[in-house]
């Protein structure tokens, strides 16, 4: 419920409810078998069949080898490691000094820019590769910014704020032609897209559980076998040692669970939110003036659930506070960065102005979400945009 209202959730792409089911997976973890997995007694060995069975169901879904799967904190953990853990390996191997250097996107998520940023503070070579109006990489570009010294490259499978879906195996291809690992931020694709690492031809992969219905908390960094990297966190041999300190058994649980019932169900959650999709953006379409569709149509280069639009003379959070009055949650932008003075980076790179960008609403939807929902939600969408320019007009007056 929200102002006492009921509540229509339409910010899936920032955080999902954890399916009950997930929940029913994790209860007896944190009560019945709370064992410390590293301990030698049952109730450890208990805890830590449990890490075993959800790594190898993991693998199974990505299709690699369950050594592969390292248990983190969520994306921006993953998303750090797999940047500063290959750029510092490829450091420490180079005898002569040599800089090393990666390369990434402008669309990236910030869990990912902002660990380039830090490798750039300590001396790394970094390249930011633009994107056309859509979003797209373009391959060219990448072959165009490789250097003798690239030790990694980095792109996201699909983008979190216009859903532009990346071509990854094209990308990842041209990484391997020179022999450089490359890694894709897939949080957003779960449940979505395919998540196999030898189709898409990735050597390291971040997901976590909350963006397809697990717990919050929780997540993994796929790893190639032989992939150079070097692991930050110490304290323990957990992981393999890989990762110290004590791994959290329900949570893992949860992240297992929830990556297999999004995958057994990702057909259908496809066809609900891209029918839930095109309902919204139809009528918003042909029903709202001054409107503009924000990353590529809709169809096989967008996820399904996901759509983002500028509304001239509005100012996205003001335009949010009026539909969370009305029952409405919905988002200017990443989660991460709602809140955030600056418009969006993403929308920036694409060609928005910041006025544009800072007229936009991401709207994404979900398996709870009914066509009754979406229908009120437009109704409210446009109350509170025709109220906001007209208010916004009367100021400018």
């Amino acid at each position: 419920m929200t102002y006492g209202l009921p509540s229509i959730y339409l910010d899936h792409a920032a955080t999902t409810p954890t399916d009950p089911e997930v929940v029913a997976a994790m209860l007896p973890y944190f009560t019945q078998v709370f064992g410390n997995p590293s301990s030698i007694y049952q109730a450890g060995q208990d805890g830590l069949a449990a890490l075993d069975t959800s790594r190898r169901t993991i693998a199974s879904i990505l299709g690699c080898r369950h050594s592969e799967i390292l248990f983190t904190s969520g994306a921006t953990e993953s998303n750090n490691l797999a940047l500063k853990g290959v750029a510092w390996a490829a450091r420490h191997a180079s005898p002569d000094g040599t800089v090393p250097h990666i390369v990434t996107s402008a669309i990236e998520h910030h869990a990912v820019l902002h660990a380039a940023d830090a490798l750039r503070d300590q001396g790394f070579g970094v390249t930011v590769l633009g994107c056309d109006a859509d979003g797209f990489v373009s391959s060219d570009a990448l072959r165009a910014a490789i250097r003798p010294e690239t030790c990694l490259v980095s792109v996201t499978y699909a983008n979190n704020e216009i859903g532009i879906i990346q071509p990854i195996p094209e990308l990842a291809a041209v990484a391997r032609e020179h022999g450089i690992p490359f890694h894709t931020d897939a949080v957003q694709a779960a449940g979505l897209l395919p998540v196999e690492v030898d189709a898409l031809g990735v050597d390291l992969l971040s997901l976590t559980a909350h963006k397809f219905y697990g717990p919050k908390g929780v997540g993994l960094l796929y790893v190639r076998k032989g992939t150079p990297i070097r692991y930050q966190q110490d304290g323990g041999g957990q992981e393999s040692g890989r990762r110290g300190g004590t791994e959290n058994v329900p949570l893992i649980v949860g992240l297992a669970e929830a990556l297999r019932r999004a995958e057994s169900l990702r057909d259908a959650y496809v066809a609900h939110t891209g029918e839930l999709r095109e309902a919204l953006w139809n009528e918003i379409a042909a029903t709202i003036p001054d409107v503009q569709l924000n990353g590529p149509q809709p169809g096989p280069d967008r996820l399904a659930n996901n759509l983002n639009v500028s509304f001239r003379g509005v100012q996205g959070e003001t335009a949010l506070l009026g539909l969370d009055m009305q029952g409405v949650s919905a988002s200017a932008g990443s989660a991460c960065t709602t809140g955030n003075s600056e418009p969006s980076h993403v929308l920036r790179a694409i060609g928005l102005t910041e006025d544009e960008a800072r007229a936009s609403l991401r709207l994404s939807v979900g398996r709870g979400n009914t066509r009754e929902e979406i229908d009120d939600a437009l109704i409210a969408i446009r109350d509170v945009i025709a109220r906001t320019r007209s208010l916004a007009g009367a100021d400018s007056r």
